[in-house]
């Protein structure tokens, strides 16, 4: 039997769709997997260290700062540390330490060659801290109640060397807000879920924890240190193993970002968090790849398949139960991070992201050097 292009459309449809529903299955059963911080580690969590690199991030930082210092974890230290600010942040930072015996500030001046502007922050405050485990967060997150730090702390049990938590946004009006957050909750499944199947491969900085040990040991960000971005995910990427992984999810573990505000900021987000991806081992890196590449063929051909009146019934069942598979995902994980997302949407935002990362892809994969902008 001759096979024709429309018999081959539809093949290839019926394969990435698949493909899609293998993945939210597998986020399914992972999302579910993970466990909440038991009631006996919330008791008594070890001390802890949180560290904020700010740049600039004056305005931020005197909403950030009470909010930190009001924790409830019994043995903790917030370390700030000023990135060559231009602003008044060191002399506000100054006040504020000799006002709060949690707050300890670290001031940079000047930054070696070899490495990138928030890496070398970040380093220079991890080698600061007291602790043996320090939490990390940007100048512009907030945590969403005054257990944040006890809940994340509390994750560190028997050989635990990372925990991963979950940062969503801000919600605005507009549609872009709707993207970032459907991006934020997408991503936020594929590394909680991988994690829940005792395959960690990325994390947040906004909330993420490790032990100082993992990083002195492994000599830092050695490897990537000039690489713009990617102190959190390329070091989740390289030093996360099932064994030494755990998540921390739920309201109290949660902290809240501001968005984006406009579509060419968040676009060089985008193409800035993509690039870093090269840098990802060569599992995760064919693992997102064929996630995303399978996800965009699905709508592709799926609505080519439609257009061209091909076996309605197939294409149609088949995103049909995908997306309920992604309906049911967003729903489980939205209930144990405790964030809300307004579910009208979801079809026409999720097709229209897939377009979105076509573009994003091919400028993250033709483009040489990344920079802040």
């Amino acid at each position: 039997m001759e096979l024709n292009l429309l018999d081959l459309l539809l093949y290839l449809f019926v394969a990435f769709a698949a493909v899609q529903v293998i993945y939210w299955l597998f986020y399914l059963i992972g999302i579910i997997r993970i466990k909440a911080v038991a009631t006996d580690d919330k008791i008594n969590p070890p001390p802890i260290s949180v560290l904020v690199a700010a740049h600039n991030e004056l305005d931020n930082l005197k909403v950030l700062i009470p909010a930190l210092i009001e924790q409830d974890h019994p043995d903790y230290e917030v370390v700030i540390v000023d990135d060559r600010s231009t602003d008044d942040s060191y002399d506000f930072l100054i006040e504020q330490e000799q006002a709060h015996s949690k707050l300890k500030v670290v001031h940079i001046n000047d930054l070696p060659s070899h490495i990138s502007g928030k890496k070398y922050a970040l380093t220079i405050g991890i080698k600061a801290a007291r602790n043996k485990q320090v939490l990390l967060t940007d100048a512009d997150c907030i945590p969403a109640t005054t257990s944040w730090v006890s809940q994340m702390a509390a994750g560190f049990k028997n050989r635990t060397d990372l925990v991963l938590g979950f940062s969503n946004y801000k919600k605005l009006p507009g549609l872009l807000n709707y993207l970032i957050r459907f991006e934020t909750l997408k991503t936020g499944t594929e590394y909680l879920a991988s994690a829940g199947n005792n395959l960690p491969f990325m994390g947040v900085g906004r909330n993420l924890a490790y032990k100082k040990d993992l990083f002195l040991e492994n000599k830092g960000f050695f490897g990537y240190q000039q690489v713009i971005g990617g102190d959190d995910d390329l070091f989740v990427n390289k030093h996360a193993k099932a064994r030494n992984t755990t998540c921390a999810i739920g309201k109290e573990a949660l902290t809240v970002s501001n968005p984006k505000t406009t579509w060419r900021s968040y676009w060089h987000q985008k193409i800035r968090h993509t690039y870093v991806g090269k840098y990802y081992s060569a599992k995760s890196k064919l693992g997102l790849a064929l996630f995303n590449l399978s996800w965009i063929f699905t709508w592709i051909l799926g609505i080519t398949g439609l257009a061209l009146n091909v076996n309605h019934e197939w294409i149609i069942y088949s995103l049909a139960i995908r997306e309920i598979l992604v309906i049911i995902t967003f729903i489980i994980v939205t209930k144990k991070a405790g964030i809300a997302f307004e579910f009208w949407g979801l079809v026409f935002i999720d097709l229209l992201y897939s377009i979105y990362y076509i573009f994003v892809g091919i400028k993250a994969l033709t483009t040489k050097t990344i920079t802040w902008r």
